[in-house]
This record gives C-alpha cells, structure tokens and sequence, in this order.
C-alpha cells in the first residue's frame, strides 16, 4: 500500500503532540507512527452502526483525512447503535451529523463527504483518493461493489459485517495474493434470504465492536505493526462470547475483474428499496396543484413533531415516520385517499421516500415531494399545524 503524502502533514503540532501523548509512548507507534497516521487517509462507506465507531475512533487515532459516503438521514430508531449521531441531529443527513461530531472530537481531521449512495458509477472515482477503503455498509451488493472496485484499483479492504449478537472482520487485497470478499462467498446470498437490521435486530454494542476492531486493522496496515487480519476471518458471537479466527485463502483459480459491468447481477440489492418505484413531484409541481386544487390533496408530513412545528405547510398533517404503519393512521390514509390525493414529506425529501415506500406496501399510493420542505417558498410555510 502506498499512503499519499501530504507535504503540510510532516511534523505534530503542539496540540496533536499532546492529544496523542498516549500514542507517542507506544513503541510501536510513537512519533513516526503517528506521523503516518496524519499523512494517511481513509474512506468510511456508510455512517450508521459500523460507521459511527469507526469514524470516531478514525479521527481520535488521528488519521489525517476522512472520507465519509451515505446519502441516508439519521431516525430515531439509529441511535441505539449509531452512536455518532445524537437526538438533535435526527432528520439531519447522517454525514453532516458525522462531520459535526468528528470535528467537535478532533479539529485537526480533515473531512470529506459524499452525499450520495455508492453505485458502479461513482465509487471508482470516490474511493481512488483515499489509501484505504473501510466497508460500514449493510447490505451484500453494496459490500461486492466495494470489493470490485477495491481489486479494480488495489485498495485494501477492511471488512466488516453484524448482525444479531455476531460479527465478523477482515482484512480483503491488502497484497496481489490476499483473498477478497469473492474468496469467502463466490454467490452472492439471495437478498430474500437475508433479513435486514430492521426484520432481525441488532445489539448495539456488536456494531460497536467489530467497528472498534476495523479501526484496529486499519492502524496496524498504517503503522505496519502486529498481524493484519489479511487471510483471516475473525467472527465474534457476544451471547456466547465465543470467538473465532478461520483461515481464508485465495481462490488462485478465480476470475480476473477487468470492469464492474462484469459481475453486475451481484449488485442488484444495493438498494432492494429502489424496487419499489416511488412516485415522485417537485414542490414546485405540487405547489401548482396545491394552489390549483387544495381540497382534492392529502399532505402527510412525515417529519418528527419539533420539526413540524417549527414550519409546516398549511393543511398538511403530522405523522411521523417511525408511526406511519401504525393501523389508525393507515386507515386515516386510506379512507382520506378514496377523494384526495396522497403526498409526503419531509425536510429534504429522504424519509418522504421511505414513507411512500411504507404506504405503496399498505397498498396505498402516494407521491413524495423532491427536496422536502426546504425547495417551498415562505409564503407557503406556517406554524402549529394539524396532527392526528
């Protein structure tokens, strides 16, 4: 691995001496270990349980620069293991909320973020300006992609995965002869097969170990220190805390990636949601109709209660996500929407998404307005609204 040096990055600060104090005694780090640190860089692909103590413990080990990647905002229900992110931050684009906080732990990080969900299309050209790519995603097609490309531009990979009360950690391609994440699984595991976080549950504190741990193997290929997980398979299970490091070879015999097109059907699940095609509007669409026809529209706010009283738009109702399938507030839904047509929304248009996503399931349609309540003119904005 070759770290890409920043000329400005060759010396510690007075303050950087003295916040790494605990490092600097370490013999196996000390002050030229910690210089690599600065002068290195990493990408975190995903801010949510994984993310969130990778990041931090990225930017308290100082490491110079922080790549974050996720186009997802922070709900509730994250900050039972997303410990980045905190109660006020909640609506907010998780890699806001992440940059935030990182910079409150550590000023003299430099960070980076990429409001956008990695594709085929962008990832090579996101993850080539980082020296390593650490995988914080949730789901097989996303981890794939991050493999393909890794192999693409030889990045090593460090791995990371939970579910339940178990965990596992790797370290993929950190040399021509290291396996990858192909090694380990050759078929992508169905994604119907595979319940999500959501359907399965997760303690948190396994996210926060196994991110811990991706922190460690990142410092030790930096520092060039101590047995890389290169080869190895850690898997941890916290109910039993049985602990377990099986060997993984390459396969020397597997085919060649020359470009992402070639195994596209492996990342067909990045986001299974996009299966649902949401119907989408531009506020300023709805404001037309809106202004056209106000009695014929059904404008469900599906931000938190703070949020709608601070601004609203007048005749809209409140019911936040987290309590849109609950059965009174769907039957509502449903009953308004035999006369009225039904929209969501939400502060920048995400979790009107998902609130369409939820409704299509009920069978009932809906719109979601592009860009949220942000893209409305003030004349349209007003307090203490309707809730039910």
């Amino acid at each position: 691995m070759t770290i890409s040096i920043d000329r400005k990055s060759n010396f510690l600060t007075l303050d950087e001496e003295e916040r790494y104090k605990r490092h600097l005694t370490l013999k196996e780090i000390g002050f030229q270990g910690q210089l690599k640190l600065k002068q290195s860089s990493v990408v975190c692909i995903g801010a949510g349980g994984l993310g969130s103590s990778v990041l931090l413990y990225l930017a308290a080990a100082g490491i110079g620069r922080i790549g974050i990647v996720d186009n997802d905002q922070v709900d509730k229900s994250n900050l039972q293991r997303q410990i980045i992110h905190e109660t006020n931050t909640v609506g907010n684009l998780k890699i806001d909320s992440a940059q935030e906080r990182i910079k409150k732990l550590n000023p003299n990080i430099t960070v980076k973020t990429f409001a956008e969900r990695i594709n085929s299309n962008n990832i090579l050209d996101i993850i080539n300006e980082f020296d390593i790519i650490c995988d914080c995603s949730d789901n097989f097609g996303t981890r794939y992609l991050i493999n393909d490309a890794c192999l693409l531009l030889d990045k090593p990979l460090v791995f990371g995965s939970v579910q339940g009360f178990e965990g596992q950690i790797s370290v993929f391609n950190l040399n021509k002869n290291s396996p990858n994440l192909r090694d380990l699984l050759p078929e992508s595991p169905s994604k119907n097969n595979i319940p999500s976080c959501e359907e399965f549950g997760v303690i948190g504190v396994s996210t926060g170990l196994i991110g811990v741990l991706q922190v460690n193997e990142i410092i030790k290929i930096i520092i060039k220190k101590g047995e890389i997980l290169d080869g190895k398979i850690m898997i941890f299970n916290l109910l039993t805390m049985n602990i377990k490091t099986l060997n993984l070879q390459a396969d020397k015999l597997k085919k060649t990636i020359n470009n992402l097109s070639q195994f596209e059907e492996f990342y067909t699940d990045i986001d299974c949601q996009d299966n649902f095609k949401i119907n989408k509007i531009s506020a300023k669409e709805f404001e037309t109709l809106y202004k056209a026809n106000f009695n014929k529209v059904l404008l469900i706010d599906v931000r938190e209660n703070k949020e709608f009283n601070e601004s609203s738009i007048q005749g809209s109702i409140s019911i936040p996500l987290n309590n849109l399938d609950q059965k009174s507030h769907l039957e509502f839904i449903r009953q308004e929407s035999l006369e009225k047509e039904v929209f969501t929304l939400c502060q920048v248009g995400k979790r009107s998404e998902k609130a369409s996503q939820i409704l299509m399931k009920f069978k009932i349609t809906s719109k979601s307005i592009e860009g949220g309540i942000k893209k409305f003119k003030k004349k349209y904005l007003v307090k203490n609204l309707k809730k039910i």
